[in-house]
């Protein structure tokens, strides 16, 4: 099973794709299968592709996803469409990583002045993704308190140090110059006002924050090597002209001198990897710079400033050393000018190169102790199944379903809208029963466009096809024509023989009507499936981190033992059915033989029936709700329980229970609950809250697309 590690800043400047790329490395060298993901691309929109990806992607055995712009990510979070966001980044995440990947790196998003909610997004999507994350951070000028005191705040955005999913940190330009914000100055370390930032040996010395379940997992110390860009990309950035090549794409620049003193003073800055900016009619300068060069000092190159071409005599003294490799430049702009714009000069490393590139992750890798992180990605671990991957499942399973779902209340705004939505994303083809002018017409009052993918049928043109039908099902009620026409003025009873007929293959109402308006027709015309006794529901409820089930909260109002038994079997097969591996706990008011009285001498038979049907599935109780779903209480209440503090499937004792802890939770947590969706009948029929949201019927409609695609 795949291991999913989130890479994640602490702040700006922490070398965050530098830290990737050791990471990715170093898994490499101790022989994991490593893949790459990247959600959001924070391009400037000049770049062709995200240089993460580009760097990466020689190392990867298939293609890397390609990342959603962050102008898009934008749009959608402007429009209150976060939900599609993750779903979209989960998609992207599923149609690119194998399942022979051991190990996958996802590089989130750096917190900038114009994307401060970073943080907030990168949380989301390791949530939705169910990643551990990884940390990186850099000092700058922190002192070590305060560098804890930032890895922990940050730490908190995703659980805090001692979540379980928080695993460790990375620390990354330890002993790095840097200037009294915090910025990297290797090229001005000999500036009084340059100090060095926090050493490996003062952390390992003196920190508190890390411990066994918050590691430390790398230090990294800063290197002059690994930032030293080429000749030519400072030529690139400066738009110079050429007066020699030389060298210009092998040689580094390590530090840079404005050399405008007498040749006297400037000796002492003449040393390997340094580019020598003078002014262009500064002859001695030049001749000196040459002739240091020819003395066997690696300059990195010559910058001609103000426009001014050095004499031909002068050149020709500057041949040899020319000759022998270094590059010389001409920009138009004074030396000083070019210091300032030299300054701002992007040090990040360009996806071409290559030996730079090879050099990072070398050394970084060296830096980093994946030992444990190798023990984690060995261990098969089950992964949870996080909202926007269960609601990413549900679309992209009803559209490979193809099926047609009626909804009867075709003339409700929910409804209408989300037909529409269903047809636009491909989920289901919708059939809606009202009147087709007032229908549009609702449409267009909610700028609705309904497309190809909707149809309209009237039930005053199509009630007369199915009186025939409705006579034979109902033959021994003793229902005539006239009796079989009344009752299909009604649109759920109308859309019922619809799906008993086969015109459709699903049915999902509920809007306006009762439980029992839904849900009584199709149990006189379609009854139950085979083997089924009775027909129970659930709910998944989209936890923030995970899908649990919830049975039965919307049919059964008091359930003997043996309908409790049939009821958590079918909702732990609903369970299996969507991708949820089930637990099933049989909750109570009592954790196992803690309590006596009937209602939980109930819920103790039933579990023991379930078992003894089902010995294939983990199924425990009574269970309290605390127990079953808290592992620190289970321990103290259940401990030998496989269930217990794990709990995926959560079945009530009765209708009371159930429904009022679904509202609750629905309600007090800001949780979205996706039903109640039908077991045990013979053919698919779905109920909504009247409550219910569009997303709620776009979802529910799925569900039932789905349910049709897996009955026979």
């Amino acid at each position: 099973m795949t291991h999913t590690l989130m890479v994640v800043p602490t702040g700006i400047g922490t070398g965050l794709t530098t830290t990737v790329l050791g990471l990715f490395h170093a898994l490499e060298c101790r022989g994991v299968q490593v893949h790459f993901f990247k959600p959001i691309a924070q391009t400037d929109g000049h770049e062709e592709a995200d240089r993460s990806i580009a760097m990466l992607q020689p190392a990867c055995k298939h293609p890397i996803a390609d990342p959603i712009d962050i102008r898009e990510a934008e749009k959608l979070l402007s429009k209150d469409q976060g939900d599609e966001l993750l779903e979209e980044v989960v998609g992207r995440f599923d149609r690119h990583v194998e399942d022979s990947d051991e190990v996958v790196i996802i590089e989130g998003m750096v917190p900038t002045r114009s994307q401060p909610y970073a943080t907030r997004i990168n949380k989301e999507i390791a949530r939705a993704l169910d990643c551990e994350v990884v940390l990186v951070a850099a000092p700058g000028t922190d002192s070590l308190d305060a560098l804890e005191d930032h890895i922990d705040i940050t730490a908190r955005a995703y659980g805090g140090i001692h979540d379980p999913q928080v695993v460790g940190c990375i620390l990354n330009k330890l002993s790095a110059p840097v200037d009294r914000d915090g910025r990297v100055r290797p090229n001005d370390i000999e500036d009084a006002t340059v100090a060095f930032s926090l050493t490996e040996e003062q952390v390992r010395a003196q920190a508190t924050l890390f411990q066994d379940d918050f590691r430390l997992l790398g230090c990294i110390p800063w290197r002059e090597r690994m930032i030293a860009p080429r000749v030519s990309d400072v030529a690139e950035y400066l738009g110079a002209e050429l007066i020699n090549r030389g060298d210009l794409s092998e040689r580094r620049v390590k530090r840079i001198t404005i050399c405008a003193h007498t040749v006297a003073n400037v000796i002492p800055d003449l040393q390997a990897g340094t580019l020598v900016l003078t002014p262009g009619d500064r002859e001695d300068i030049i001749l000196a710079t040459c002739l240091a060069a020819l003395n066997g000092i690696d300059l990195a190159g010559l910058v001609l400033t103000g426009g001014y071409r050095p004499s031909a005599a002068v050149m020709s003294l500057c041949q040899d050393a020319m000759a022998g490799g270094l590059p010389v430049l001409m920009i138009d702009s004074d030396a000083w000018q070019t210091a300032l714009h030299i300054s701002r000069f992007n040090r990040e490393v360009p996806v071409d190169d290559l030996d730079r590139i090879e050099r990072i992750k070398g050394i970084t890798a060296s830096f980093i102790d994946v030992s444990w992180l190798v023990e984690q990605a060995s261990q098969k671990q089950e992964r949870r199944l996080s909202p926007p991957a269960f609601r990413y499942q549900l679309v992209e399973r009803a559209r490979r379903a193809g099926k047609t779902i009626v909804l009867p209340e075709g003339n409700e705004p929910r409804t209408i809208k989300a037909a529409a939505i269903c047809a636009n994303r491909g989920i289901a083809r919708c059939a809606l029963l009202g009147n087709e002018d007032e229908i549009r017409r609702l449409a267009e009052g909610q700028g609705v466009r309904l497309g190809d993918g909707v149809e309209i049928f009237d039930p005053e043109r199509i009630r007369s096809h199915y009186v025939e039908r409705m006579v034979e099902l109902r033959k021994h009620k003793g229902i005539t024509p006239e009796i079989a026409a009344e009752q299909l003025e009604d649109n759920v009873v109308l859309g019922t023989l619809m799906l008993e007929m086969g015109h459709v293959d699903g049915l999902v109402s509920g809007a306006v009507h009762t439980t029992a308006n839904t849900i009584r027709p199709p149990l006189q015309l379609i009854k139950t499936a085979p083997g089924c006794n009775l027909v129970s529901s659930v709910f998944f409820m989209c936890l923030p981190d995970q899908v649990l089930v919830y049975g039965d909260c919307a049919i059964n109002p008091d359930p003997n033992a043996e309908e409790l038994a049939d009821i958590a079997i079918q909702s732990a097969d609903s369970a299996q059915a969507f991708g949820i591996p089930p637990r099933v706990a049989m909750i109570s008011y009592s954790t196992g033989g803690s309590g006596q009285g009937a209602d939980v001498e109930k819920v103790r038979t039933a579990t023991r029936l379930a078992r003894e049907k089902r010995p294939d599935l983990l199924i425990d109780g009574p269970l309290q709700y605390d127990a079953a779903i808290m592992e620190s209480v289970a321990r103290s209440k259940a401990p030998d329980s496989a269930v217990a503090g794990r709990a995926t499937v959560f079945v009530f004792p009765d209708l009371n229970t159930g429904n009022t802890t679904y509202k609750a939770v629905q309600r007090s947590a800001d949780v979205i609950s996706i039903g109640p969706m039908l077991q045990g009948m013979r053919k698919p029929v779905n109920d909504l809250s009247r409550g219910a949201l569009v997303e709620d019927i776009v979802f529910t409609v799925a569900l039932t697309a789905i349910q049709a695609a897996s009955q026979p």
